[in-house]
């Protein structure tokens, strides 16, 4: 069975939505730390639909601080997936043409920090996880005896983790006369940008205060609130989804249709036009981030917790019970 790539677009099945733009043409304008199945249902989704507006600068970059798997799958592919959006038994169909490729950082960390130094890169992203972030959760602190922060600060032209490779990436830029890059944190924590803001301003004032002032003072770390559920992917999905496409396409997510991306106003250069793509700009980030919390997490797990009790094996069985239906509202008034 073949593979899904660019040379396959033509002869997928008429239904299935496919990259309109010249993929060639298509500049790196995205560096996505972490890549995995949640960037790619998601941010990966908006940049998308940026370069099918017509504005060819935000291809995406994915890097693995970690393991080659994602590697493995997307760049035999052209870095291009598929993304199924499931509503109920309806089903639709989307090939994602924003990847550029995938690096592996700990392989050759220069070559992921020269690509985040590149004048075309205007953003980093990044989904590494709140551990990802190297901070004492209880004082927000840099752990500085984190055996890989550690190794960043002897070495910071080697990085190892994800505030690493920004210092190191911000740097570069700054010798080069570059401005620095947004970095926009997609991880579903509290306070996301002052984290790692705080992360990667620790380090560079270790390593060179005068990057550390210069990273303050024009550097943007906006908030986010992000929310969309991507399931993981089974070889159940991969095989259904090879029958209907007639290729094989390892890096395939799937996803529910609700998708919402909330950033703060705040950016070290230039940007995709958000706002026509669905993304919601505003100042104040935290009321997005409670709302989240208590009305959609607070409801899925108290529905989990609730419904497990009362013999139901999935939320969606418990919701459907009117009793829990009205449990719900009760919560959320």
């Amino acid at each position: 069975m073949t593979g899904l790539n660019d040379a396959a677009l033509k002869g997928l099945p008429a239904d299935v939505a496919r990259p309109a733009y010249d993929r060639v043409q298509v500049k790196t304008g995205v560096v996505h730390l972490g890549i995995g199945a949640f960037h790619r249902a998601h941010q990966a989704v908006v940049f998308d639909d940026a370069l099918a507006s017509g504005d060819l600068r935000w291809g995406v970059l994915g890097a693995s601080l970690r393991s080659p798997g994602v590697r493995d799958q997307l760049n035999p592919q052209d870095g291009l997936y598929t993304l199924v959006v499931r509503d109920g038994s309806a089903e639709h169909l989307r090939v994602i043409g924003a990847g550029r490729g995938v690096l592996v950082g700990p392989e050759d960390p220069a070559a992921l920090v020269a690509a985040m130094a590149d004048a075309d890169v205007h953003i980093v992203t990044l989904t590494v996880t709140e551990k990802g972030y190297r901070l004492d959760p209880a004082t927000g602190d840099l752990l500085l005896d984190d055996p890989d922060v550690a190794a960043d600060l002897a070495d910071i032209d080697s990085p190892r983790t994800a505030p690493g490779f920004i210092v190191a990436a911000l740097q570069a830029r700054k010798v080069a006369g570059l401005g620095p890059f947004t970095v926009i944190s997609c991880d579903n924590i509290p306070h996301n940008g002052k984290r790692i803001r705080a992360g990667v301003i620790a380090m560079a004032r270790r390593i060179d205060p005068s990057l550390a002032d210069w990273i303050e003072a024009e550097g943007a770390f906006p908030q986010t609130m992000i929310d969309r559920i991507v399931p993981a992917t089974i070889p159940d999905d991969v095989a259904r989804l090879t029958a209907r496409l007639g290729v094989e396409d390892q890096g395939m997510v799937k996803a529910e249709p609700f998708t919402q991306w909330v950033i703060e106003d705040w950016f070290a250069g230039e940007r995709p036009d958000f706002t026509a793509f669905g993304v919601q700009l505003t100042d104040a980030v935290e009321p997005w981030e409670d709302a989240k919390l208590r009305l959609l997490n607070g409801a899925h797990s108290a529905t989990a917790y609730l419904g497990a009790l009362s013999g139901y094996e999935h939320v969606h069985e418990a919701v459907a019970v009117p009793s829990f239906r009205a449990f719900i509202e009760a919560l959320w008034d």
